[in-house]
């Protein structure tokens, strides 16, 4: 008889607190069979993660688990399942690591700041494989190269602060590797990164498979991303399991409104809708938490999934660019000193490069590359947040660079910044409305306390939240809470330019279409001028009228939204165009096709 290599039972999670227990999975049940991937989506806090900890065995004492997880080895011949809720904690050690492993969301917190990367994966090979000395070393280097990591021998010297965001996770999956497990668990391995390393992230995990027959469990919250890896797709929300299917079945035919929602709420590179749909425009909740599929009439559906024309699209174009820039940038240059060595002399690195540009008042101008192309640095030269080398600035008709400290604060009110971090972008010990008040006290905005009290209770509701959230601390919101939070606190100092940096990238994609909708809604309100920063083509052609592509602080290109995503002419552009993860149904049937 064969057995799934792991066969989750009626999985419940709840985690105790002083007011009763809280339900985090909700009698789950999936199995997975040797070689195949399943994907397991859906939004923060449906209870993915929560999940794939219990499986490997790393959640609190406290924790109330119940249900079964069997797991089956199939390095034993006639081996039979064993519950692994039911073995000691020094059993489950035995399993961990070593035939089920795991790859964790951010690699350079996972992996020891203070040890080199090759200690890190010689230590795993020490324990899982009883490997010591040069043997280790040469198996380390050989798990280097597996995941194509470039200069495998110099990397087991490295720090992980001195490699890449992709280099680090490929790390961490030679972590995960050295026990040779039979199932690998990837939490979320490729949110936030780049499309391209994203990419190859991917291939790289199906190269493995394919090589070691491996079972993964593929964790994430991007139906994009699972349409390139998963066989198998199981769809969470709120701790329930609502529907599992083959992944060319789930993409074609979606029975439950949560999956219906998650599949049309990212932006599609080849359609130009008017708004994103979100989840809720999919679904109902009853008085009974039942969720039912929301009925729409036919004129509904149609202004829920309606396209701007090429004419509107041409014509708000043009009417923007006869105007006066906002925003010229001319030659525009940032650089770094770097010493490679103690004896050797400084050399400059040109993180910017003599870049040159216009911003027209009420446009938004795309602003995409990988990381290290130099976005962020021009974002902040822009605001002098960082001082530039050379080049020029002007804003509204006056020089940025030629103004005094306090005459560059007094114009910081009309040009802001969104991070892309909510959490570290506001402070932990000051309440939502202060921390909004707090720009109109420094800049003399709103009147008095009372004015400015009601400014900002009006400011919260307009970013779509209540003005009881005044009273209310950070760590009582979530992610698309706080970054609304801080849209809220940007609008506070009347700006008329905005640079959104990786704003929405680490939001879930229901969450993501709220706020571009909302950016979208603010800037017709407004009248407000963005310069939108992401790696996400695909959101980045939603919201701008143009795109201007960076690499290596260079501008690539730069042109209508369009163009660039249906003619790139460099090379470059073209290859982050290819990385966008469109799921469409031929493309996964092509791929199961040569997978089988």
């Amino acid at each position: 008889m064969t057995f799934p290599i792991l066969d989750v039972r009626n999985l419940s999670i709840a985690f105790p607190t002083k007011t009763g227990a809280i339900d985090a999975v909700k009698s789950v049940s999936f199995s997975i069979d040797p070689g195949q991937t399943l994907g397991l989506v859906g939004e923060s806090g449906s209870g993915k993660s929560v999940t794939s900890l219990a499986l490997i065995g790393l959640l609190e004492e406290s924790t109330q688990v119940s249900g079964e997880i069997w797991f089956c080895d199939p390095n034993t011949p006639n081996a039979e399942p064993v519950d692994l809720l039911k073995l000691s904690l020094e059993d489950r050690r035995r399993y961990r690591g070593r035939l089920i492993s795991m790859i964790f969301q951010e690699p350079l917190t996972s992996l020891n700041p203070v040890y080199t990367c090759g200690d890190q994966l010689i230590e795993a090979l020490k324990l899982h494989q009883d490997l010591t000395g040069s043997a280790a070393e040469a198996k380390a280097i050989a798990l280097f190269e597996e995941v194509k990591l470039p200069k495998p021998k110099q990397v087991l010297g490295r720090y992980p602060h001195q490699l890449s965001g992709g280099q680090q996770q490929r790390v961490m999956i030679a972590i995960a590797l050295a026990g040779n497990p039979a199932v690998l668990i990837a939490d979320e391995p490729t949110t936030a990164l780049d499309v391209t390393i994203q990419s190859t992230i991917l291939d790289l995990l199906r190269d493995l498979q394919t090589a070691r027959g491996t079972a993964i469990l593929f964790i994430t919250h991007d139906m994009g991303v699972v349409s390139q890896i998963a066989d198998r797709v199981a769809v969470m929300y709120k701790g329930d399991l609502v529907e599992i299917a083959p992944v060319y079945e789930l993409f074609a035919n979606p029975q439950h409104p949560y999956t219906q929602g998650l599949l049309n709420c990212r932006p599609r590179p080849n359609k130009q809708l008017r708004r994103l749909p979100t989840v809720s425009d999919f679904m109902n909740v009853d008085e009974n938490k039942e969720i039912t599929a929301t009925v729409r009439t036919e004129a509904e559906r149609a202004e829920l999934l309606a396209e701007v024309s090429p004419t509107e699209i041409e014509q708000h174009r043009t009417e923007l660019l006869q105007q006066q820039p906002l925003l010229t940038v001319n030659e525009l240059t940032k650089g770094f000193p770097v010493r490679h060595g103690f004896f050797s002399k400084k050399t400059v690195f040109r993180a910017v490069d003599s870049v040159s540009f216009d911003v027209y008042p009420g446009e938004t101008l795309g602003l995409v590359g990988e990381s290290g192309c130099g976005k962020s640095t021009l974002s902040r030269c822009l605001l002098r947040l960082i001082e530039p080398t050379s080049g020029s600035i002007s804003f509204d008709g006056q020089s940025v660079l030629a103004l005094s400290s306090d005459e560059m604060r007094r114009l910081r009110r009309e040009m802001q910044i969104v991070f892309q971090n909510p959490y570290g972008s506001l402070d932990a010990r000051q309440t939502i409305g202060s921390a909004i008040m707090e720009p109109m006290r420094i800049h003399g905005l709103g009147g008095d306390e009372r004015q400015r009290r009601s400014r900002t209770a009006d400011l919260l509701e307009r970013v779509g939240l209540s003005a009881s959230a005044m009273s209310r601390m950070p760590f009582e919101f979530s992610g698309g809470q706080r970054q609304r939070v801080c849209i809220a606190r940007t609008l506070a100092c009347e700006p008329k330019f905005i640079i959104c940096d990786e704003s929405v990238s680490a939001l879930d994609v229901s969450v993501q279409a709220q706020v571009l909708n909302l950016l979208k809604d603010l800037q017709q309100e407004f009248n407000l001028t963005y310069i939108f920063i992401s790696h996400d083509l695909s959101v980045v052609k939603f919201v701008s009228d143009r795109i201007m592509v960076m690499n290596k602080g260079r501008i690539e290109e730069i042109g209508p939204s369009e163009a660039i995503y249906n003619s790139p002419q460099r090379p470059y552009t073209q290859e982050l165009i290819a990385a966008i993860p469109d799921a469409k149904l031929e493309d996964i049937r092509r791929r199961q096709t040569v997978s089988a």
